[in-house]
Formats: structure tokens, sequence, C-alpha cells
């Protein structure tokens, strides 16, 4: 029986330390390589505000890998997963794909474009009609994309269906016949339906059981081997991250704080705020225990943000340099990025293996 197969045949175990045995063994770091995608000083506000949500954001996506972005609500993930996929035009900065640069607006997207950058969404619920079946569903961007149509987008959409281990029968279901699981399923293959290349993944399973999380994931892996796609996985949980990505960049107030591998990351943080998320990860087994690294006061209001660091207000390492000093990300050691004043000199407590 396969590691995939071990965790899917017992739903009951804790996810996170199965997932332990999947990243040991079938998601080691790969070597870096020329970005499949990136995103380069990009600024971004919704209409109606006059604050920006996001404030010069530079992230590369290597082809292959998973690049998780983490931090609290309200910190910038979800929106920038927005511009990457054309949802939400920047005001400044640009998206490259492929080494072209794309058109900052949906609209003005290629198909191309469009159909090699795909998203899945966190709440399957709304982002499928409940007036369709799943085989229209999935069958829409095969039309869309490749002019399938009759007998060849149904098959198409069959393959598709067995690919995510939903078997005959289900093309005629609707949403409301569906469980959460397989409502998520049926988006990401609708996702994959256009041969995606980069796939945008927005807490694609936070909304699910615990149970059947570790199935969507695997999912996920199984794909990204076969068809060696990239991922930018929008994520809360923690331990998740720490065994399906390949890099983490921290979000703050819309701010990129720190950006590294995952082991160094977990290992290593250089970011007051990433020691205190790392100090959250629950641990596997009981019998650990660690000391949570304390984080009082409320996310800084990024209508109104604090002068200096974004962060100081709830950094227990604040000095005045903090408060009256914006810091610049910079590069700690070999790709290993940070915000901080004092990345150099302080010693922080990271996640054992």
């Amino acid at each position: 029986m396969c590691i995939r197969d071990r965790i899917i045949h017992n739903p009951t175990q804790d996810y996170t330390r199965a997932l332990v045995s999947v990243r040991s063994l079938e998601h080691a770091e790969k070597p870096t390589a020329d970005p499949i995608l990136q995103v380069q000083n990009v600024t971004a506000r919704y209409r109606g505000t006059s604050f920006d949500v996001l404030k010069n954001v530079t992230v590369d996506l290597p082809p292959g890998q998973t690049l998780a972005v983490v931090g609290e609500s309200g910190s910038g993930k979800s929106t920038l997963a927005r511009v990457i996929t054309g949802l939400l035009p920047p005001t400044t900065g640009r998206i490259t794909f492929a080494g072209r640069q794309l058109s900052a607006d949906l609209k003005g997207r290629s198909k191309d474009d469009l159909r090699e950058i795909q998203m899945i969404y966190q709440m399957a619920d709304t982002a499928m009609n409940p007036r369709q079946t799943v085989g229209t569903i999935i069958g829409r961007p095969l039309q869309f994309y490749f002019g399938l149509k009759g007998a060849a987008r149904d098959k198409r959409v069959q393959e598709l269906l067995d690919q995510i281990e939903m078997g005959k029968g289900f093309a005629d279901r609707y949403p409301a016949e569906l469980s959460g699981g397989q409502k998520q399923r049926v988006g990401i293959a609708r996702a994959f339906a256009g041969d995606a290349k980069v796939v945008v993944a927005d807490e694609p399973v936070s909304a699910l059981d615990v149970s059947v999380r570790a199935q969507v994931l695997n999912l996920l892996q199984d794909l990204q081997a076969e068809y060696q796609l990239t991922y930018l996985f929008v994520a809360h949980d923690l331990s998740v991250v720490r065994y399906l990505c390949n890099r983490v960049a921290v979000m703050y107030v819309g701010k990129l704080v720190e950006s590294a591998t995952t082991t160094e990351l977990f290992l290593a943080p250089r970011h007051p705020y990433t020691e205190a998320l790392l100090s959250s990860v629950p641990k596997p087994d009981p019998r650990v225990r660690t000391e949570a690294v304390p984080l009082t006061g409320e996310v800084a209001d990024p209508a109104h943000p604090p002068s200096g660091c974004y962060f100081h207000p709830r950094c227990r390492y604040c000095i005045d340099r903090c408060t009256a000093e914006e810091p610049a990300l910079r590069e700690i050691t070999p790709d290993h990025f940070v915000s901080c004043h004092r990345a150099r000199e302080l010693t922080l407590v990271g996640v054992e293996e």
C-alpha cells in the first residue's frame, strides 16, 4: 500500500502527521530554477478605498514547486492571489509569466494566459453555479479554451472526474448533491481542465473536515507530480505548509516580511512575526510542550498604519529605530529575505524536525 493509500484509508489519523511521510519521500525541496511566474514590486488597492492592501510585494514561483503565502487574516494573502489571476489589477508593479509580461487587467489577457494560470477557491459552494451539473461546470472551460463539444467534451469531463476519483454518475449531479470534499474536487478538476501551468490555491482545504483534507492535499500533490505544476498555496495552517510547500512567504498588513525555503524558515525564522506564527503550530507528539510566543495587540489598520515597522506595536524585540524607520527587505543569508532591523542579531525560536 502506497503512502497516499495509507492516508486516505485512515481518515481518522492526524493528517499533518501523515503528511510528514509524504513530505520526506515525495516532496523534497528541488533545485532552484528560473521562475515561471514573477510578481515584481506590486502594489494594489480595492476600488473605493484610499489605501493600499498590497505594498511593493515581490515573489517568484519556480516551476514545479509550491510557494506558500501565510499570515493572519487581512495580511494580503488572498489579495495577492487575486492580483496574480488578474481579478484585481495592481496600481504599480508587474506580473511576468514564462518570460512575458501579463496584462494587469483580466480582460487584457490572452486566452492562453487565462488557461495557464488557474485558481482553486476556498469556498467551493460559492465558486459553482448551483443550477449547473458537474459535467457542465467542468465542461465549460473545455469548450471555451479548446472548443470541445458534445461527445468529445463529455469524454474529457469523465477523464477529469476519474482523475479526481469521482467515477461515473457524478457528471449528472448538481453541487447540492455533493459533499464538501467532492465539491472541492470538482473545483480542482475545473482548474485543471485547461491544462494549467500555475495554479493559485486560496486556502483550498480550510473549509473541509480534517479527515477530508489529507485526501484533497494528496490529490494536489499527485497532480503536481504528474504534470509538473506550480502552486501558489495560500494558507493559515502552517502544519500543512511545512509538509506540502518548498518555500514560504510571510505577509503582514500587505507587506512581505520574510521569505525562505520551508526548511530554513521553520528551523531558523528571522522575523519576530514569523516566530510568533510558528509557535502556534500544533505538535503531533503530546509529550512535546512548547511555550507560545506572546503576540499582543491587534493587526495594524492598513488605512492608518503605524510609523516605522508595521509590526513594532506587537513586537517584544522593538527598539526605538523600529518605531521611526521602516525596515527594507534584505537578504540575510543566501535566499533568505527578511524585513527587520534586528534580523542579524536576534536568535529566534523555530520548529524542530
